[in-house]
């Protein structure tokens, strides 16, 4: 009985431990765990966007910052005073479009005055050339005049002289004789005036033709003046082009002015912390790092084989090494698709052919691709940039 009792308990004891390590062969299998793993977050570094003396630093290494807080301070009396001038010169550029607006509008003014002088001197000149033609109809006329008194003149010329003999042969009377010598007096006096007339209508021509031409003279001038005028109007384009180049060098100054105060992008712890007030701050170089306290990562590094039980959005549990008795709950956010070759396995890529070394490894070891898990409500003041962590997938 002794003997049969100790071969049912031995075969219980092999039985049990066949089905511990069934289920704990289940139970890494469906919920991998590694040691393999670290603490992450993100940082960027802050590096001033313009440069001058750091005149305030109102952080220290180490120091906890919320979103919005003020972390440092540049010398910011250059920068304004640059927006001040770049002000300045945009409202003298738009005094300038506004004289030169002022000033087109005289041009254009001038231009119609101009177009009214050609106009009046149009009308001079029809007037001039209708006063010709009126000054060479009274020559006309005149000359008639003279070659009607003429005529007159003539005919009681030639009768006086006809009867003045009569009177002494007493064929005519004297009173004959004095009405033909009146006749011819009046005659004369006629022929006179109508010469007179003549010269008159002959100045009043060479006066209507001087007028003409001094009309088409100032015609010809006006229309000199105008067409000079009209070159002389200019436009407002080149200066308003510059309206564009003005305002951006406006809020480049007032970028730059803005940038001299420098605030926290996010919530965020400050490290790294190597300069004190009165350093001065380069562009682009560097004074601290802040590290994202929104997100923290643990990246767990598990074998190859245990992939297919991990997907993302399973849930996880993470424990870090300065608190091993606290366990925080994550949820897997991605799972590695590569990771560097190993040389010694498949030797190095080359630009025409990969050399492979001839190995030979008795033992082969799995590959390790990093899982990413989102830790959920991590505590601002614990987590802290690669600690070390131990990683259950599943573990809820």
């Amino acid at each position: 009985m002794a003997k049969l009792f100790g071969r049912i308990l031995s075969a219980a004891i092999v039985i049990g431990a066949i089905a511990m390590g069934l289920v704990v062969l289940r139970r890494v299998n469906d919920h991998p765990r590694t040691d393999d793993a670290e603490i992450l977050a993100n940082f960027i570094g802050i590096a001033p966007q313009v440069e001058g003396p750091i005149l305030h630093l109102n952080v220290r290494d180490n120091q906890f910052v919320k979103q919005g807080d003020l972390l440092y301070e540049i010398d910011d009396r250059p920068y304004r005073y640059a927006l001040e001038s770049a002000i300045s010169e945009q409202t003298a550029l738009e005094g300038q479009i506004e004289d030169e607006r002022r000033r087109i509008a005289a041009l254009v003014s001038a231009v119609s005055v101009s177009q009214a002088n050609i106009q009046g001197t149009e009308a001079d000149v029809t007037r001039s050339a209708a006063a010709v033609d009126q000054a060479r109809a009274d020559v006309a006329n005149a000359e008639q005049g003279v070659s009607r008194a003429n005529a007159e003149w003539t005919y009681a010329n030639n009768n006086l002289h006809r009867i003045e003999p009569l009177l002494v042969k007493q064929f005519v009377t004297v009173d004959q004789v004095d009405r033909a010598r009146t006749s011819e007096i009046a005659q004369a006096q006629a022929l006179k005036q109508a010469e007179s007339q003549l010269r008159l209508a002959q100045a009043g021509l060479q006066s209507a033709l001087a007028q003409q031409e001094r009309s088409g003279a100032m015609l010809v001038e006006s229309k000199a003046q105008h067409e000079q005028a009209q070159n002389a109007v200019t436009t407002l384009e080149p200066l308003v082009n510059q309206r564009g180049a003005k305002a951006s060098a406006v809020e480049t100054a007032r970028y730059n002015l803005n940038n001299c105060r420098v605030y926290a992008p996010f919530a965020a712890r400050v490290t790294n912390l190597t300069i004190s007030e009165g350093a001065y701050a380069h562009v682009g170089q560097q004074v601290f790092t802040l590290i994202d306290a929104r997100t923290w990562w643990a990246v767990a590094n598990f074998r190859e084989g245990q992939l297919q039980h991990i997907t993302p959005g399973m849930p996880a549990e993470v424990y870090v090494m300065s608190k091993p008795d606290v366990h925080f709950t994550g949820v897997v956010d991605s799972v590695g698709f590569g990771v560097t070759p190993d040389a010694d396995v498949v030797g190095r890529w080359g630009t025409v052919l990969p050399d492979v070394q001839r190995t030979l490894s008795w033992v082969h070891l799995a590959t390790r691709y990093p899982v990413r898990v989102r830790v959920e409500n991590p505590p601002p003041d614990l987590f802290r940039v690669s600690e070390s962590a131990v990683v259950v997938i599943g573990g809820r």
